[in-house]
């Protein structure tokens, strides 16, 4: 099985409909060493999903680094991605696997529940994600999780990333906890500079 190591910066897009300025974007933080990138575009229509994840996967490719999507099995499935990450209501991880294959990524959102993060792992996942870590401007009303579960998500032995108000001043707090990556939205890409923040995000687990 080819399996990609879940560490180190988490790079999540932000909506954005110009396709140039995205990729531009998100090329800067894999230069700064963004380990995994995440397509997420919430407003964007099916066709202009479809172009951009195509564009990030080339982009993703020539780096050696996967593109995962959001939300999306069908989505994934069509563009070739390298996975998918599943929410609530996005459907099981099984599908998911008989869907992509033995070889993809599939990541799974679990909040502030321990017990889902337990599902997901024997359900064949292959990284669990908690969040919100702290206030987060992209998903203001997401409930928040305690820094110990990250030390009890530890005896599932797959990858935890958090998510959710990470930036430079606390994503150590995340680290110290047991979190092997960290996803980032505004943080990263609505600084003046994504492939200095990038580097600075990177060393943090160097």
């Amino acid at each position: 099985m080819r399996m990609h190591k879940i560490r180190g910066l988490y790079a999540v897009t932000p909506d954005i409909a110009n396709t140039a300025l995205l990729c531009q974007m998100v090329e800067a933080a894999l230069q700064g060493g963004a380990s995994v990138v995440q397509y997420r575009n919430k407003v964007a229509d099916k066709n202009l999903q479809f172009t951009q994840a195509k564009a990030l996967l080339k982009i993703c490719q020539q780096y050696q680094i996967p593109l995962i999507i959001n939300d999306n099995l069908m989505l994934a499935k069509m563009t070739g991605a390298d996975g998918v990450h599943l929410g609530a209501g996005d459907g099981e991880v099984s599908v998911a696997r008989e869907t992509l294959g033995a070889d993809k990524i599939i990541g799974v959102s679990c909040y502030n529940q321990i017990l889902l993060a337990v599902s997901a792992a024997e359900q064949g996942a292959s990284y669990v994600a908690f969040g919100a870590c702290f206030a987060s401007n992209t998903k203001p009303n997401a409930p928040t999780t305690s820094l110990a579960l990250f030390d009890e998500a530890k005896q599932l032995n797959i990858p935890i990333v958090a998510i959710g108000g990470i930036d430079l001043q606390n994503a150590h707090l995340l680290k110290a906890a047991g979190a092997n990556a960290i996803a980032v939205v505004n943080a990263l890409f609505g600084s003046k500079n994504i492939t200095q923040t990038a580097t600075e995000f990177k060393h943090l687990f160097n």
